[in-house]
């Protein structure tokens, strides 16, 4: 009976090592490191013998050795609120430029907008010693980084500052924005405008809806509180506070809406309508030009606030930065036709 032929021993799960290289290219380990760490003293003809070698095994360098030398990853960390919101989008991929031209690799997670989740990815960052770390914050409380930060783990806070910490933040004018944008809404005759926002412990909810405030007290017009609703964002309760704002003896002629994903509702909510409404929206939205009218938006720089966060980053890292600081970024109205409806009554 013919003998079954073995099958070779996977080696799955096991790396080529330095020994496998020196091996092959029957040299000493020394001569691999030397060729593998770019270091002199090496012939071109066993350098070329080792990259050879190197190139048929797949092997590669183990940094775990150099990392425990240096006490540095060359990576950082990225936690946002929600990888699957699209304004985070160009945010992370403007970190991970930066972090690229610095030699380093981005490893980003998700909150999912819960503190605790937020702390504990943070922290599995930090014990995988990332040399710094770029925080959406979930929550309000960032005193567990504290004793990151003391053991050297560049820190800096996008999109929202940190709760009870000092340290680096970069943040669009969510205040401004919004006065601004209301204010471009009361310039078309609008007295009754509806607000409707995130949840109101989230800083930038908080601060786009001062902003509507500020825009409606500097029009004299008084707010009332059925023309206010800040909550979750899922379409199912932003289309009941719409509804709630678009009824009734003396409905709102016109919406603020407070981020990208309110906004979806409110367009989906008002198409369905007879009756027009007018409409700015804060964050920008992929089509928002191409419908019919265009969305009017105060738009923020998403790409710019993960770059400028990315930058300090590297310049807490090489030690030029030292304090602190507070960085506000410009936000900008475009119009494109929902937030130039008059009145309709």
């Amino acid at each position: 009976m013919p003998e079954t032929p073995r099958r070779p021993e996977s080696r799955y799960g096991n790396r080529p090592t330095m020994k496998d290289v020196a091996a092959r290219a029957g040299v000493g380990l020394k001569t691999v490191s030397r060729v593998v760490n770019g270091e002199p003293g090496v012939t071109p003809e066993t350098e070329r013998r080792v990259q050879e070698s190197i190139d048929a095994l797949g092997f590669r360098r183990n940094d775990s050795a150099r990392v425990l030398r240096k006490g540095r990853t060359a990576s950082i960390g990225l936690v946002l609120e929600d990888l699957a919101d699209p304004f985070y989008g160009p945010l992370s991929r403007a970190v991970e430029e930066v972090a690229r031209a610095h030699g380093a690799l981005l490893i980003n997670g998700s909150s999912a907008e819960d503190p605790d989740r937020e702390q504990e990815l943070a922290l599995a960052l930090c014990a995988r010693r990332v040399d710094g770390l770029v925080v959406i914050p979930a929550g309000d409380d960032h005193r567990y980084l504290e004793p990151e930060i003391k053991a050297g783990i560049a820190t800096v806070f996008v999109d929202r500052p940190a709760g009870r910490i000092e340290a680096d933040c970069v943040l669009s004018d969510n205040f401004g924005g919004a006065r601004a944008g209301v204010a471009h809404l009361v310039a078309q005759g609008h007295r009754r405008i509806g607000f409707i926002g995130d949840m109101p412990r989230i800083h930038t909810a908080a601060e786009r809806l001062r902003g509507y405030r500020a825009a409606m007290e500097d029009a004299g017009i008084p707010v009332q509180e059925a023309w206010m609703s800040l909550g979750a964002t899922d379409p199912a309760r932003v289309r009941r506070a719409a509804e709630q704002m678009l009824s009734g003896a003396a409905p709102v002629t016109a919406v603020f809406s407070g981020n990208n994903r309110v906004t979806v509702t409110v367009i989906r909510m008002l198409a369905e309508r007879d009756r027009q409404t007018a409409l700015v929206a804060f964050d920008d939205l992929e089509l928002a030009d191409l419908l019919q009218p265009g969305v009017t938006v105060v738009a923020q720089d998403a790409a710019a606030l993960g770059r400028t966060a990315a930058e300090r980053l590297f310049r807490q890292l090489d030690g030029t930065l030292l304090v602190p600081e507070r960085i506000e970024l410009p936000t900008r109205l475009i119009t494109r036709g929902s937030g130039e409806l008059p009145p309709a009554d």
